[in-house]
């Protein structure tokens, strides 16, 4: 089998360098398989997902199944009589009956160095622990969640400053060259797939509006990594006089604990220092609720911050 037909199983923006690689290869894609249009916005119109956008641009056929198991969708896969699946944060759980059914297997390309960091958001938590090194792994898949067998692997460095924005746009590209080298292994039966350890396993759950939530009782560090890990959405934040404030860019400056965690500091050339528990965070890109984003330096002269005032309330002072 030389030139497999491909069905491509994906959503956002990371799986659209993946896409786009296979579109301009040898290997026909008989079509795409994306989430519903969802609302979005404060209009809350329909929007597609990116991965629609580029597979209509294409020419590609796109399927978009509330559920992978509905009976109508499963009897479209059927006729399509895909060799192998891939997939790239597709956004739903495969059941067994995909899963079995293309004789080249499910493909799955997962940013992170598996088994680490197995669920919904290995770049984001990456960045948050602390991590100096992750990567990609293109995965056979099985029913369980990212635990199947690895089929190949390519690690790279953590930038100090790299945020979840960067990383993840790097790691798509990385992964959609790796996953390319990977197809070919597996239609000349060169691919070599080998179990998980599964005492090496973590996870990286879904974000919440708790994780995002700066905590100032902990490290300058663990902060600045937090903020790392969630730009430039979610957005990790605290409140300002009451009011919402994501930060987007800090620096950790670590020293003595002279103030208590949150304590907003005199203001410096680059930006706002905030007290955390072992030194300062220094505040450099923000965003007021209700405002654009801006450098701190900017927001500073037009609006009065008391040195002493504590980063975190809810409540109005």
């Amino acid at each position: 089998m030389t030139k497999p037909r491909i069905l491509f199983m994906g959503t956002p923006a990371f799986a659209l360098p993946a896409l786009d690689t296979l579109l301009g290869g040898s290997c026909p894609i008989i079509a795409v398989v994306t989430q519903p249009d969802r609302p979005a916005g404060r209009g809350q119109k329909e929007v597609a997902p990116p991965v629609k956008l580029l597979a209509q641009k294409s020419g590609v056929p796109v399927l978009q199944p509330q559920t992978v198991k509905d009976p109508s969708f499963l009897e479209k896969f059927y006729l399509l009589k895909p060799d192998m699946v891939v997939v790239a944060a597709f956004g739903q759980i495969l059941p067994k009956m995909i899963i079995d059914f293309p004789p080249l297997g499910c493909l799955n390309i997962h940013p992170s160095l598996l088994p680490k960091y197995r669920g919904a958001a290995p770049l984001n938590w990456s960045i948050i622990r602390g991590e100096k090194k992750t990567g990609v792994t293109i995965m056979l898949m099985d029913e369980g969640m990212d635990s199947g067998d690895i089929l190949a692997q390519e690690e790279t460095l953590l930038g100090d400053e790299e945020t979840y924005g960067q990383l993840h746009d790097r790691l798509a590209k990385e992964g959609a060259a790796l996953l390319i080298k990977t197809i070919a292994q597996v239609i000349s039966g060169k691919a070599h797939r080998r179990p998980q350890d599964p005492s090496n396993v973590t996870f990286a759950p879904r974000l919440t509006r708790e994780t995002c939530n700066i905590n100032w009782q902990q490290s300058a560090v663990h902060i600045v990594n937090l903020i790392r890990g969630l730009c430039p959405s979610p957005a990790a934040y605290t409140f300002l006089d009451g009011q919402l404030l994501k930060i987007y860019t800090a620096v950790a400056q670590p020293g003595p604990a002279d103030q208590p965690p949150g304590t907003i500091g005199n203001a410096v050339a680059d930006g706002l220092p905030v007290a955390a528990s072992d030194g300062h965070v220094i505040l450099k890109n923000i965003q007021l609720a209700g405002k654009k984003k801006m450098l701190m330096t900017d927001f500073l002269r037009g609006y009065r911050l008391v040195p002493g005032s504590i980063l975190g309330s809810t409540i109005s002072k």
